[in-house]
């Protein structure tokens, strides 16, 4: 009793966590009710946690059904827990709280990629793509924005694993202080599970058993190794190249003399012509400008690619085009442009009968790959002269890009004739705000643009409504090939010759969940020869393919390309 002789006194709490332990004791002392609610409700909590983690699928669609499934991997960590001792239960549930941690995060991320690229997270190569999500965030929220944003996704994938692992630590300890009521729960449940799995038994069409998260690691393991042996094979076939020893006398010699423009416009793709939404603006612009074109002596041949990408990393449609290899991920990108591989652009310079020239206004750092692409010179977006406002993430209108090409390249007096690769950004996402033609002569250093982009509409308020947003990607579209045709009207003559073509598909919100991967390809001349070439390609006349028009993948147009206009295999081998 207090002041009793010999008593000797409680030590007070020392340290702020003995502290705080010791408040949380003395209010669960005087609340027990409200304590025994709030762990109760913790608890819950917790369970339902771990339970959607596990269920979570990685496609930005659910469906509540997926979500009422018994899974198994639920019944093999209860088991696993409620038998070790604690000092290995804690640690089991920390490293299985971890792991399922990083793969709910990892299926945040397929929902990502499969909304923007049609594809899931490659956990091997996709890390370097979150250097080019930087730069769009900057382009389009600037860097406040981007690094609020960063800091902010940092700080929720953080939270979230350690909210998970510790759910899983506070279940586990939960159950083993319950073991025979969790053991006869486990063995129902377990029966339960083999009775809907034997009989294929479904809600919604979603099966009840589940083994929703072993199928999803065991799938990543299987992409790693798929991925790492891949890189080793690719690197095998980018040496083989049916055109590698081609005397350059033996390439394209149906082509000297002509100046020849290899375009790609930015998420061109096959549903611009055919969505309801976008197809009326887009095919009226095609027919226009067909039209306008054959005033001017122009004729054009048209059909459909299948690119080896959707929604983004145009640089993968870009050198599947003219490299024709499938350039399906970053790995083999990096391959194919460090190989001695013939581009199309490249089978030009190789001639030593054009100089060879590429428009790049989307390049805004070093650009190593010039020199597989066979291009004596490069203009980026800070050689072009331009003094105007950016539109989004394009750094410069199309238009003024083409005028700056005629001013810099294409007008110029030469020896030789010019071939150009030309990359078109204006109809790049968010697509707002969307630039205007204005009079070519007044085209200047881009100041008359000022006042378009500041009466153009504002991303936010176009991205995140399906018929804005497609509506805008639409007159982005019409936009780039107005430019693109009537630079060929103002500047071309009777040897030049375009290639366009989209790179890829705009991303699933405009194109369309499940929509496939082909975009428009158009040959455009004034010499009949030229088309005439290609007369067994079955292609379209006028720049809109028919919907039945031929269908190629996109890595076989360069064989193609060089066959039909004079050029003789001459193998190399891998």
């Amino acid at each position: 009793m207090p002041g009793a002789p010999g008593a000797t006194p409680a030590p007070a709490p020392s340290g702020p966590l003995s502290r705080l332990r010791a408040a949380r004791r003395t209010w669960r002392e005087g609340h027990p009710t409200a304590a025994r609610v709030l762990r109760d409700g913790v608890t819950v909590l917790a369970a339902v946690l771990v339970l959607a983690a596990l269920l979570l699928p990685n496609r930005m669609h659910m469906r509540p059904a997926q979500f009422v499934r018994i899974p198994v991997e639920a019944l093999f960590g209860a088991a696993l827990l409620v038998t070790l001792p604690r000092r290995w239960r804690l640690l089991a549930a920390w490293v299985c709280g971890l792991g399922l941690g990083a793969l709910t995060v990892l299926n945040f991320f397929d929902m990502g990629f499969y909304e923007f690229l049609g594809r899931r997270f490659d956990i091997v190569i996709d890390w370097a793509l979150l250097g080019d999500a930087k730069s769009y965030l900057n382009d389009t929220l600037g860097k406040g924005g981007t690094t609020a944003v960063l800091l902010g996704a940092l700080v929720l994938v953080l939270v979230l694993i350690v909210l998970i692992a510790l759910a899983v630590v506070r279940l586990g300890e939960l159950l083993a202080r319950h073991r025979h009521t969790t053991g006869r729960t486990l063995l129902i449940l377990s029966m339960v599970w083999m009775v809907c799995a034997v009989l294929g038994l479904r809600i919604d069409g979603v099966p009840l058993a589940s083994q929703h998260s072993i199928a999803l690691a065991r799938s990543r393991a299987e992409a790693v190794r798929d991925t790492l042996r891949d890189e080793r094979e690719f690197a095998k076939t980018a040496k083989a190249d049916a055109f590698g020893n081609t005397p350059p006398a033996q390439l394209v010699p149906d082509l000297r003399g002509k100046d020849m423009m290899f375009t790609f416009i930015e998420s061109y793709g096959r549903s611009a012509i055919e969505d309801p939404v976008m197809a009326p603006g887009v095919n009226k612009t095609l027919a226009a400008s067909t039209e306008a074109l054959a005033k001017s002596g122009f004729h054009a041949r048209s059909g459909w690619l299948t690119s080896a990408t959707y929604g983004g990393s145009s640089w993968l449609g870009h050198s599947t085009f003219l490299s024709g290899l499938w350039i399906d991920n970053q790995n083999r990108y990096r391959t194919v442009t460090n190989s001695d591989h013939l581009s199309l652009t490249k089978a030009f310079r190789k001639t030593g009968d054009w100089d060879t020239v590429g428009i790049m206004p989307g390049v805004q750092k070093g650009w190593p790959e010039a020199k597989f692409y066979g291009l004596d010179k490069v203009y980026n977006a800070f050689q072009m002269g331009y003094e105007g406002p950016k539109f989004s993430w394009s750094t410069m209108p199309d238009q003024y890009a083409l005028e700056a090409f005629q001013r810099l390249e294409h007008g110029k007096k030469r020896d030789k004739p010019l071939m150009s690769e030309i990359i078109l950004t204006s109809s790049h996402q968010p697509w707002a705000p969307v630039p205007k033609m204005v009079d070519w002569g007044e085209v200047g250093d881009g100041s008359v643009y000022d006042s378009i982009e500041k009466a153009g509409k504002r991303p936010g308020d176009v991205f995140y409504d399906s018929t804005k947003v497609k509506q805008e990607y639409g007159r982005s579209i019409q936009y780039s090939v107005t430019a693109l045709t009537q630079f060929l009207q103002r500047y071309g003559d009777k040897d030049t010759v375009l290639v366009f073509l989209g790179d890829h598909q705009p991303v699933a919100k405009v194109s369309g969940d499940g929509a496939d991967h082909q975009v428009p390809v158009s040959i455009v001349a004034k010499d009949p020869k030229v088309l005439d070439k290609i007369a067994d390609w079955h292609f379209t006349e006028g720049l809109r393919p028919a919907k039945d028009a031929p269908v190629w993948r996109m890595s076989s147009f360069r064989d193609r390309f060089l066959t039909a206009y004079g050029s003789t295999p001459h193998p190399s081998k891998g």
